[in-house]
Order: C-alpha cells, then sequence, then structure tokens
C-alpha cells in the first residue's frame, strides 16, 4: 500500500560547512533565487534531548542558519549550517551508507558541463551514455566546493525505456 496523500518531493536538504560558499556556489554557478533564512535554532536546556529526539543529532546541536533556495522554478533546496560536539566533515561517497547525490536534468549537457568548468567546478570523468532501460540519457557528475556530488542528466529524445513504455 502506498503512503496514504503522497504527492511529490518537497525539498531536499542538505548540510553544508561554509553557507556563504553554498550561497554563493548555488545562486553564481547554479542559477538559484535565494528565498530567506531561518535560526539559530537549538534547545540548550540543561538535560533536554529535543534536538536527539526530533532530528537524530547530538543533544547540544545549534542549527546556526538554513537557507531556502529555489532551483529552476520549482525545485526547492533546504541548506543548513550546523554547530555539533559530534559533527563529521567528511562528505559520503556514493558507496557509503547514507552515500547520495543531486541530479538536475538540463536541456544541453555539454553546454551546462562547459559553464561547470569554466566556473572552476570539479567536473568527474564523462559524460556518460547509458545503456539498456535507459539508453538515450547521458549523465556526468560534479563536486560542490565542499565536496558533495551533485549529477547532471539529459536525455532529449527520452530513456529506451520511456519510449517503449509510454504514461497513460
Amino acid at each position: 500500500m502506498a503512503l496514504p496523500g503522497l504527492r511529490r518531493i518537497d525539498h531536499v536538504g542538505f548540510t553544508v560547512p561554509d553557507l556563504e560558499e553554498a550561497h554563493r556556489f548555488l545562486v553564481d554557478v547554479l542559477g538559484c533565487e535565494y528565498l530567506y533564512s531561518l535560526g539559530p535554532f537549538s534547545h540548550p536546556d540543561a538535560g533536554d534531548d529535543w534536538m536527539t529526539r526530533h532530528l537524530a543529532v547530538h543533544p547540544d546541536t545549534v542549527m546556526v542558519e538554513n537557507r531556502w533556495f529555489r532551483l529552476a522554478g520549482e525545485t526547492l533546496l533546504e541548506v543548513f549550517h550546523y554547530s555539533a560536539p559530534d559533527q563529521r566533515t567528511q562528505p559520503p561517497r556514493n558507496s557509503d551508507v547514507g552515500g547520495h547525490h543531486v541530479a538536475f536534468y538540463v536541456d544541453d549537457l555539454d553546454a551546462a558541463v562547459d559553464h561547470l568548468r569554466t566556473a572552476g567546478v570539479e567536473v568527474l570523468d564523462g559524460p556518460t551514455a547509458s545503456r539498456g532501460p535507459a539508453e538515450g540519457n547521458r549523465w556526468i557528475y560534479f563536486r560542490s566546493p565542499w565536496g558533495m556530488q551533485f549529477e547532471l542528466v539529459s536525455a532529449p529524445d527520452g530513456k529506451l525505456w520511456d519510449r517503449e513504455n509510454p504514461r497513460p
């Protein structure tokens, strides 16, 4: 049974070590629209474990600030800056448990890759052409200044699976 009332992804949230650097990258390189900021937020009361019970973080964690951005007119990004006594600073790789990436669809993959390289962004090898059911798709990974992995994807004529299985 599906989750009752599920409609779509509302937003993608991630934590960065330097919110100003992330802001510049998201606005100046990716073209996000900055919306607003919240914070700081904490529960400093002695013995209060609100942060642990609600966010599964150390009880003394402070959400210093979070900023909201809109990407391409629709996708919302919630970008956090936290301070925590037990904070890890190494971003996970895709192969690590909890590893992840955020993929952006672009109309012209080559133009987007050129834009990233011109902006000094680390772009990994590729683009790679997909095979099998994803044939027709090309993709490439890149890293943010703080090491988070992102992906660009493009399938101007659709993926083979989508062409063979059109939605009603």
